[in-house]
């Protein structure tokens, strides 16, 4: 169950299911990602807390440069860059991670037996990628993962409720599980999809069997977390952040 926790009197969204490794959910008040010079210093100011919070060096606060890829790669100490990446997996203890997101899917999977995790960015691009399932795959190609031994927490995105998706994009998504009930609705000649729900049976289908679903739609609840949709390009982030403990 996901639920919300103040942090030096900001709002940060955590879940329970994931209460063995230090991760968060940034909202509006703890951002930490932002092309908005206004926003510069608060960001700054909630970069620091985190690093605070989490013992971290400020340069071993790491984020990819995201480009909508379904490209994942190990998080390595000393290395700070890594280009064209939408999936980090993180299995040091000197490292976090965070990635970005204003209306894409947020994927935090960690493994408690091997105590290593992962933070991907599954926008419909990523989705109809299978990143999800390409995670857990190379959790278990490098670090002998068992899918079963994973825990995963689909943070806060735009829902089945506000995504409406041309059909070309709708059969993407839905054509990437083996179960399509349920995944999307036809309202007045428009297509809505729930991309959660198709991350959630990609994991599932991937062997994973404990998930978490944030019941929060980044439109909607657009006083809590930022929607590129609704304001119209933002360049605001909240954000998935992962710590081994």
């Amino acid at each position: 169950m996901f639920y919300f926790e103040k942090i030096n009197g900001k709002t940060v969204m955590k879940s329970d299911l994931l209460n063995k490794v230090d991760h968060f959910f940034t909202t509006r008040e703890s951002i930490i990602k932002t092309k908005e010079k206004d926003m510069e210093s608060q960001v700054q100011e909630n970069k620091k807390m985190f690093c605070e919070i989490l013992n971290l060096k400020p340069e071993n606060f790491i984020n990819p440069s995201q480009t909508h890829s379904v490209n994942i790669e190990i998080a390595e100490v000393s290395r700070y860059s890594y280009p064209d990446c939408d999936g980090l997996i993180l299995a040091n203890k000197e490292q976090g991670i965070f990635l970005n997101f204003a209306d894409c899917t947020p994927l935090i999977i960690y493994d408690e037996k091997l105590n290593i995790g992962a933070v991907s960015h599954a926008g419909w691009r990523g989705t109809a990628g299978k990143i999800a399932g390409l995670t857990v795959e190379k959790m278990t190609e490098i670090f002998s993962s068992n899918p079963e031994d994973l825990k995963a927490a689909i943070g806060p995105a735009i829902s089945l409720c506000c995504y409406n998706v041309g059909e070309d994009v709708l059969e993407k998504l839905t054509s990437t599980v083996q179960d399509k009930e349920g995944l999307f609705e036809k309202r007045n000649e428009e297509f809505f999809v729930d991309l959660k729900e198709i991350n959630k049976r990609q994991l599932l289908e991937a062997g994973v069997k404990d998930i978490d679903v944030c019941p929060y739609c980044t439109v909607c609840d657009n006083d809590l977390f930022f929607s590129y949709r609704r304001e119209n390009g933002t360049t605001n982030r909240h954000s998935a952040i992962l710590r081994l403990r």
